[in-house]
């Protein structure tokens, strides 16, 4: 896609896969098509602070994505969805080539988009570690901790 050329996600879940595929090819610019483009967009990263803002969620992408592409699948998801809004719960399996060959971390992460006259954008990300058991194919989901 040219510089300066806006996408158009019909769907919340284009938006998704097109989110994923910019991480898996270390794609700042083609991940910064798929968030909405005001300063309301706000993204945590595991561990991390909130990000609020356009340029301050780009300037984190591009902190992480220097170190290389994510390639992350996603499974369970849990969808939303109005007919200008989705949600999306999900988890990430995350791998990563290490000295010791592939590894694997797990977080619980929430996507909510938006829909506009440019089609639906990302408006917010939130991702936190999750317990290696997350990735269990027999695992239930199950109320936890209240906080």
């Amino acid at each position: 896609m040219p510089a300066g050329t806006q996408a158009m996600f019909a769907t919340a879940q284009d938006a998704e896969q097109a989110f994923y595929r910019a991480l898996a090819q270390a794609d700042l610019d083609g991940l910064m098509r798929v968030w909405a483009a005001d300063e309301e967009v706000v993204c945590v990263h595991p561990g991390g602070l909130r990000v609020v803002g356009h340029l301050a969620v780009r300037e984190s992408w591009q902190d992480i994505l220097a170190h290389g592409s994510l390639l992350i699948e996603t499974s369970r998801l849990i969808e939303q969805t109005t007919v200008v809004s989705a949600t999306h719960c999900v988890i990430e399996q995350i791998s990563a080539h290490g000295p010791d060959g592939v590894q694997h971390a797990y977080c619980y992460a929430t996507n909510v988009f938006h829909k506009g006259s440019s089609g639906w954008r990302l408006v917010l990300h939130h991702a936190s570690a999750a317990p290696q058991s997350a990735g269990a194919m027999d695992l239930h989901d199950q109320p936890g901790t209240l906080h």
